[in-house]
């Protein structure tokens, strides 16, 4: 049997899906580095995953220039500890007024807001760091991609997995053909979510909070702490469920190890007309507001040049046969890849270890064969580099985007009955009316993609 593809193909395609597409340094915006050897970054969503993301990139040696929150009181004193960075509550005022001062844009906002503040940043020539999932909707996820592609930035997803050596020899290991051919997979998670209810109380806006300018491109609807800090990820108008919220983690290893990204942008020599997605979901409960209680959702994926199909199976709450885990426990998060050799495992949330099944049978595979994939110097630190044009991202969104997109993509089978066909070259859903019309939300006057 012929491994999933050579050393060589696999060091390319490790190489493209990471990290295409990036600004040399002589190209625009390189001046600015070689004037004062530092990035210029500005923050939106400087609270909570903000902050840390910030604190990273100000390790690394970047300028904090701007800052931008619509919660004053989330912030604490992020304002104080960089003094030299201008405050802002309105992302799109910052840009127009800093411009040519930022060079770089950390976007830690709720999910509705990433994709308006990372294209309006992307199509002024700033390179981006956004937090997963990259976006709210499956066509914000495709657009994110292009737009960076076209203005040829700098771009890195936050599934900060993807820097650790446990996923990238995991997937090397399947690359080079460890576990044979991949035609299975699973991807479980330890919760679900809820129905959710809209709140009938409208209670005064904290005057720390520009309630407003969180609603962002969202429908218009009264405040309610119910909503925020944290729990808009269980509302489909601002989040993106359980799914959402960790799938970029969870399925890492699954959709890099088997080339996914390829559904989206065939390698060159390939000719396909379409790339059809099929998803079927089986939700607990269905509901507008909110997501499923559980939910299973069968994803049947095509051929990927010389790799074949595969059936590719996501779980909230719910749990896969334990028998596919050879003999191995069964834990509360999992990224199976079920092969005709053996099997890899991961039952880390973020994907930074792995267990080749059965055990038996790979005792001795750490010692070989020798790693392709290099060490990580940190993921912020790679985005950081590479705008200056050092190196290169491994989460780019070349790969970041349609990751988002097929996650995205099960979500909104969660809302629609029987499967859902979706052509990845077109953008489009094939068979659903129904279907097409999620594929993206109305935006609220004043916000545009």
């Amino acid at each position: 049997m012929k491994t999933m593809f050579s050393r060589r193909n696999f060091l390319r395609a490790s190489t493209l899906s990471g990290a295409a597409f990036l600004l040399l340094p002589r190209a625009r915006l390189a001046f600015a580095y070689e004037a004062n050897g530092k990035l210029n970054v500005a923050g939106i969503g400087i609270g909570g995953q903000g902050r840390g993301d910030l604190d990273n990139i100000a390790g690394c040696g970047a300028n904090l220039v701007g800052l931008c929150d619509v919660d004053q009181k989330r912030v604490g004193d992020i304002f104080q500890k960089h003094p030299q960075a201008k405050p802002f509550t309105d992302f799109r005022r910052m840009l127009d007024e800093m411009e040519k001062q930022i060079d770089g844009v950390m976007i830690a906002t709720p999910d509705h807001t990433h994709a308006v503040a990372a294209v309006a940043a992307m199509q002024r020539g700033k390179h981006v760091y956004c937090e997963k999932p990259l976006t709210h909707t499956v066509h914000e996820a495709r657009v994110m991609r292009l737009t960076a592609r076209k203005h040829r930035v700098v771009t890195q997803m936050g599934n900060q997995g993807s820097a650790e050596n446990g996923l990238r020899r995991a997937v090397e290991l399947v690359g080079n053909g460890t576990i044979g051919e991949v035609r299975e997979a699973h991807i479980w998670f330890a919760g679900g979510n809820a129905p959710m209810k809209r709140p009938t109380d409208c209670p005064p806006v904290p005057e720390s909070l520009s309630w407003d300018l969180w609603l962002g491109p969202a429908a218009e609807r009264p405040y309610n702490p119910c909503y925020l800090p944290a729990s808009w990820r269980a509302w489909r108008a601002f989040g993106s469920g359980t799914l959402g919220d960790m799938g970029c983690h969870t399925s890492n290893i699954m959709f890099r190890a088997l080339q996914l990204e390829q559904l989206w942008n065939p390698p060159a020599g390939v000719k396909a007309k379409r790339n059809i997605i099929r998803v079927e979901a089986k939700p607990s409960d269905v509901d507008l507001e909110g997501y499923p209680t559980s939910m299973t959702a069968v994803v049947d994926l095509p051929a990927r040049g010389e790799l074949p199909p595969v059936k590719l199976t996501f779980s909230t709450k719910e749990r896969p046969s334990e028998d596919l885990l050879l003999g191995h426990p069964r834990g509360d998060w999992g990224d199976l890849l079920v092969g005709s050799k053996g099997s890899i495992y991961s039952d880390c949330p973020w994907n930074t270890r792995f267990v080749l099944l059965p055990k038996s049978q790979y005792q001795s595979i750490k010692a070989g064969p020798p790693q392709i994939l290099p060490v990580s110097i940190g993921h912020h630190r790679e985005w950081v580099e590479a705008c200056k044009g050092n190196g290169k991202t491994y989460s780019s969104f070349e790969i970041g985007g349609p990751l988002t997109e097929l996650l995205q993509l099960v979500n909104l089978a969660t809302l629609v009955e029987g499967p859902v066909e979706y052509d990845a070259l077109s953008g489009n859903i094939l068979n659903s009316k129904p279907a097409s019309a999620l594929l993206h939300t109305k935006y609220r006057k004043g916000w545009v993609l």
